[in-house]
């Protein structure tokens, strides 16, 4: 027991103590030790080089805050056992184990009609199995059927240590100050009232700040228009060697790798067979890069210059549209980089994309945040601010981002 309680020595947080040896065994499980080899930010890295933190760095700082959490929380007589406190703690430790590789630009390109958040409660599933039921109490909360729903709201609302986690990290890792929030500060705001995370009025400040700063790192970093032309440069790669791929060809991959290129993997293979699991547990960013690197050789030209250009920086030129481009100006560019290629339109598609963004920077009427008075009355974050541009944060954004390849990056 006493060799597993470690300490972390974590750039954002400082040092991390690991609780217990539960917790120190599911970091330790090959499910969890994946996650270091997994980009935080997918590709963002391309723009903000410091931009190289993983899962695995975030999964543990989301853990930290947690213990903050439970601590302040207990300062306030609220009750969370020691068992809770264990359960909620896991929860929050595997709450990403289910990313894809490059995280979330790779979700539904290789598999269908699963999200990421279902293939982390299949894996702590798995562990759970294996741990002989350890992980029961924390898989209740981390689908919010645990009695106590404010523990839920600590893994999974618009003011949880993921977000609070995230959004300090990779403000620090990519040098974006103005994604940095207080979270010491948020944490001690915190209390529970009728069963629902709540933040006392003097945080009110922070809470604002929060909002503000998460709304910048969306558009700022996370739906920056040179991220979203590397990741939408990979999407199609793969998109291609899946087709080949369908077709016969014999293209370099890992075997977990090539499992996912030669299936059409749904939700359905993963709750009716252990194989996909299996393979996606093997998956990583490494097994992406090395076939990249591969393929930029191979004899088909539309593969063979995709990689190329991701592996030499040689993206998409991006235009961001409030309107969806027009399908003339879609088809003006396909036809030419067909011609340049010597492509059918069928292959010159390839290059080009229209990615549509949309963001809620706060939804209101989904998991609202609340701010408690002292005379017991709770209001909704809007209605608690003198912010005049709060309310604006609620509205939905959208955008079209209209990629397509550069002239001088066609040959």
């Amino acid at each position: 027991m006493y060799n597993k309680r470690k300490i972390v020595n974590d750039p954002v947080h400082g040092f991390i103590s690991i609780p217990s040896e539960l917790h120190y065994d599911l970091i330790q499980h090959p499910y969890f030790q994946r996650l270091g080899r997994i980009k935080q930010l997918g590709m963002s890295y391309l723009v903000y080089p410091g931009a190289q933190h993983t899962r695995f760095q975030h999964s543990l700082g989301a853990m930290y805050l947690m213990e903050e959490a439970i601590a302040q929380l207990r300062s306030r007589g609220n009750v969370i056992t020691d068992e809770e406190a264990d359960a909620v703690l896991a929860a929050i430790l595997l709450h990403d184990i289910g990313h894809a590789p490059f995280s979330h630009v790779l979700e539904n390109t290789l598999t269908q009609e699963i999200s990421h958040e279902e293939i982390s409660l299949l894996m702590m599933e798995q562990i759970n199995k294996e741990m002989g039921g350890a992980l029961d109490m924390a898989i209740q909360i981390y689908q919010n059927l645990y009695p106590k729903r404010f523990l839920h709201q600590l893994v999974s609302s618009q003011l949880d240590m993921d977000r609070l986690d995230y959004l300090i990290r990779d403000s620090f890792f990519t040098g974006v100050v103005e994604g940095a929030v207080g979270a010491a500060r948020i944490i001690k705001m915190l209390n529970v009232h009728d069963d629902q995370l709540v933040v006392e009025a003097k945080g009110v400040y922070s809470i604002e700040k929060f909002l503000i700063a998460r709304r910048m790192m969306y558009w700022q970093v996370y739906y920056h228009k040179t991220s979203v032309s590397a990741e939408q440069v990979l999407i199609k790669t793969l998109a291609r060697a899946k087709e080949l791929t369908s077709k016969g060809t014999d293209l370099f991959a890992a075997p977990q790798f090539a499992y996912f290129l030669k299936n059409n993997i749904t939700k359905e293979d993963f709750l009716h067979s252990d194989e996909p699991l299996a393979n996606y547990a093997k998956f990583d960013d490494s097994d992406i890069i090395s076939a990249v690197k591969t393929w930029s050789s191979c004899d088909d030209k539309v593969l063979s210059t995709l990689c190329r250009n991701l592996m030499n920086r040689k993206l998409f030129k991006i235009e961001v549209r409030e309107k969806r481009p027009m399908g003339s100006e879609v088809k003006e560019i396909v036809h030419h980089v067909a011609d340049r290629l010597g492509l059918t339109e069928s292959e010159a598609k390839y290059f080009v994309t229209i990615h549509p963004v949309s963001s809620y920077t706060y939804r209101p009427k989904n998991d609202s945040i609340k701010v408690l008075y002292g005379d017991g009355e709770l209001k909704d974050i809007t209605d608690s601010s003198d912010l005049l541009n709060l309310s604006l944060i609620s509205k939905h954004e959208k955008k079209y981002y209209f990629g397509y390849v550069k002239e001088n990056d066609l040959f």
